[in-house]
């Protein structure tokens, strides 16, 4: 009896070892961050950024010691902007790659490709897209870091309806941010009591909008003129609307918010309005901003590493990995059902494109004031409100 209690222990010994030396392995091994952008193609101006942002904070928190004594591991693939390819490479972040979270998504076309694979693999995701409907309603598995278009319109149209316009024309494009931005705008402007007296469109491959300005220029009763869309076709409107010398206040929404449009614009932008993150002008913020100090140093760090000028987009992917980290290390694992809850419920995490309130029914966890409202003169951005 007492040699089989002993030989009892020592098996009970090595199962012991055996899991310690699984635990070690396991913690050894890197924590996978996945992601899928458009990092070339139509909206490389948005993925290239950010692209740019999570290898530079993945080396960054990598030689400051990783995340639960774990390096961070980014397996990233490039979706040229086509929701099809998003879909494929998220089912292979997931399934061959076997990220633990996913930071990714620039368009909403490709975040909303790959919502259905993502919620059913149970893996949490964080997308760097702006359209309402990817947490509205929520989703169990889905987060987002840019504000919503519904945010965007209603910061626009208070800053309207504040200059004394209430009737205004919409130039929106067709793909789906500027086809949701504009099914907002009109939401919005409804319940503002204001209206919407033109309402036209462009497509991603339209080279001039002249036609569809004039159509809101000889349209009654016109004071303001809002541009929904991003890419290349807010560039061309802006220049038309200058050709066409047409005065009366524009705005264009924050799909364009970085200096790279004011490149595209030229002068034509000179006096345009939109919402954008305080990341285009973090020297006119106040001390007291809370934001201040993590604007003012993403952005130092990442001109001083790619010499390029900073963008709203990556810092969409700033923020999208650090709400990562913070979720891990409240969680203290990377099982995802913890990641998920804690990414949830992560409270007042000050970042760069707002303070962050996540809850059950808020997977955003940003509101309209965290938009600052920006005017270009002398071809830069200048703080209005």
């Amino acid at each position: 009896m007492f040699k089989t209690v002993i030989r009892r222990a020592g098996k009970c010994a090595a199962v012991a070892a055996a899991g310690l030396m699984m635990m070690s392995a396991q913690a050894a091994e890197p924590i996978k961050i996945g992601s899928f952008l458009s990092v070339t193609g139509p909206a490389s101006f948005l993925g290239d950024p950010e692209l740019k942002t999570l290898e530079m904070y993945v080396e960054k928190i990598n030689e400051e010691g990783g995340v639960l004594g774990r390096q961070l591991e980014l397996i990233h693939y490039d979706d040229v902007g086509n929701a099809s390819s998003a879909r494929n490479f998220a089912s292979r972040l997931i399934r061959s790659d076997q990220v633990d979270i996913i930071v990714g998504g620039s368009t909403t076309g490709a975040t909303m490709a790959a919502v259905p694979l993502i919620e059913q693999a149970e893996v949490p995701f964080i997308s760097l897209a702006g359209a309402v409907v990817i947490t509205n309603p929520v989703k169990k598995w889905v987060f987002k870091t840019p504000q919503t278009d519904r945010m965007a319109a209603e910061r626009i149209l208070t800053d309207m309806k504040d200059r004394g316009i209430t009737k205004f024309g919409l130039i929106s494009g067709t793909g789906g941010f500027g086809s949701s931005g504009r099914t907002q705008t009109l939401e919005v402007a409804e319940q503002m009591g204001m209206e919407v007296v033109a309402d036209v469109t462009y497509s991603g491959s339209d080279t001039d909008m002249t036609a569809q300005l004039t159509n809101i220029r000889n349209t009654s009763g016109v004071e303001a003129v809002l541009n929904f869309g991003f890419g290349q076709g807010p560039a061309i409107v802006t220049r038309n609307y200058a050709q066409l010398g047409m005065e009366l206040p524009f705005y264009q929404s924050h799909g364009v918010a970085s200096d790279s449009f004011l490149e595209l614009a030229g002068s034509a932008a000179n006096g345009l309005r939109l919402p954008a993150s305080p990341l285009l002008v973090p020297d006119s913020l106040p001390d007291s901003d809370p934001q201040k100090e993590v604007v003012q140093n993403y952005k130092a760090e990442y001109e001083a590493r790619w010499d390029s000028k900073v963008s709203t987009f990556g810092a969409y992917a700033y923020d999208g990995l650090m709400l990562a980290v913070r979720a891990m290390e409240e969680a203290g694992s990377t099982d995802p059902e913890a990641v998920r809850n804690a990414l949830e419920n992560i409270q007042g995490y000050v970042g760069v494109t707002g303070v962050f309130n996540m809850s059950p029914e808020d997977h955003n966890g940003l509101d309209p004031e965290s938009f600052r409202i920006l005017e270009v003169q002398n071809g830069e951005w200048k703080l209005i409100n």
